[in-house]
């Protein structure tokens, strides 16, 4: 079989027997210098300012929700766009903290948000949850300056796109913040584990305090001692002094020494995984059965799943039933249309169809792009793909 999760880390044997002494060799477990390390590879590699290090992708969202809360950049009611082709816990969030989720269609050549579907919706926003799907993106510099023209905050979900590139510049350094996941099967795995990324230093500081319990430990001296001061408590009393909402989503430091093992293999990850786009996208060129990208504006695309969108509905049961019988795992494209979800049926009423989200959940699937896919599962699914 050609599983869409081949193995738990790049390198996976020689990752396991780091992990086992790292393992046998420490006294701490619990988030330490292993995480901080992490942290600061991964915000260089980057090019962000800051990186908060968390315990899955699902809750850096919410814990980016969270902090833009407690920071006042969002107000509860406020209305937030996302991206109607996306994971639940991009919107789940906004549901739970008290926000009004607005779906906004994708195009059907990015699988994203354009500057022009996002027009028709625009007004009143007050921020956009962009996802970067499953690698690629629309005309993002044409999407920040369209939130900033209209007083819309912009962040993006880059759980899918580590690593790609659009205008010379990676995909999640478009808005205020990005998260991203190391769940197994992604770019990066540290088993579970997410991270939140960002240049302002205010919302830096909400994201720390918010990721352990609102209190005020892993805050730079200087900030830790001014909100000390500002909330009257001494040095006894601020060990259990909470100053925000908050929830504990803190990593261990398992997980940290496995980011600092993988981040060392970041660029042959993504160098892979962009050799066999380039074949997959090859292979489906010669097959009129599908619907085309035009991704010619992206310097780069690195994605850990290849989507397919069919012609027909017919065609889609034709395809998944082949790469199926060909031992090969695949799935819907992320959940599909986030409206036809039982969850967001359950909590949002009255939500006009996005038909090009409907579309791609009902005529398309997906199936692995793995760095160390061998050469003849690579030629299988070209096989495939070529029809």
């Amino acid at each position: 079989m050609i599983k869409l999760i081949k193995s738990s880390f790049y390198r996976e044997a020689e990752t396991k027997r780091a992990l086992a002494e790292f393992v046998l060799s420490q006294d701490i477990l619990s988030m330490n210098e292993q995480c901080r390390a992490f942290e600061k590879a991964f915000a260089a590699k980057q090019e962000r300012r800051y990186a908060v290090f968390v315990a899955n992708g699902s809750v850096a969202n919410l814990l980016l929700i969270q902090a833009l809360l407690n920071s006042g950049r969002l107000q509860r009611g406020g209305r937030i766009g996302f991206s109607a082709l996306t994971w639940p816990t991009n919107v789940m969030p906004l549901i739970q903290l008290g926000l009004e989720p607005v779906a906004i269609d994708c195009e059907m050549d990015t699988l994203n948000v354009s500057p022009e579907a996002l027009e028709e919706h625009v007004t009143g926003l007050r921020a956009l949850f962009l996802t970067n799907v499953l690698g690629f993106c629309d005309d993002l510099p044409a999407l920040r300056k369209l939130c900033d023209d209209h007083g819309v905050l912009l962040i993006e979900d880059n759980c899918e796109a580590l690593g790609s590139r659009t205008d010379h510049t990676l995909l999640g350094n478009f808005g205020l913040a990005s998260t991203f996941s190391f769940f197994v099967g992604h770019h990066m795995s540290t088993i579970e584990g997410g991270m939140v990324c960002t240049d302002d230093e205010e919302l830096y500081d909400h994201l720390v305090m918010s990721r352990a319990h609102g209190w005020d430990r892993d805050l730079a001296p200087a900030t830790r001692a001014r909100m000390r001061t500002e909330a009257g408590v001494d040095d006894f009393y601020a060990r259990y002094t909470f100053y925000d909402l908050a929830s504990n989503f803190r990593p261990t430091e398992i997980n940290g020494f496995i980011g600092n093992q993988q981040i060392r293999y970041w660029d042959e990850i993504v160098d892979r995984r962009v050799a066999n786009f380039g074949r997959f996208c090859a292979a489906m060129a010669r097959n009129a059965d599908f619907h085309e990208y035009d991704l010619a504006h992206m310097d780069t695309v690195s994605n850990f799943s290849m989507p397919v969108v069919c012609r027909t509905p017919e065609l889609a049961r034709k395809y998944r039933a082949e790469f199926e019988a060909a031992g090969v795992e695949i799935r819907p494209v992320i959940a599909g249309n986030i409206l036809q979800q039982p969850f967001y049926r359950k909590y949002v009423r009255n939500t006009p169809e996005r038909p090009n989200a409907h579309l791609v959940h009902t005529n398309g699937f997906y199936f692995g792009n793995n760095p160390e896919m061998t050469e003849d599962e690579l030629t299988t699914l070209c096989d495939l793909l070529g029809g």
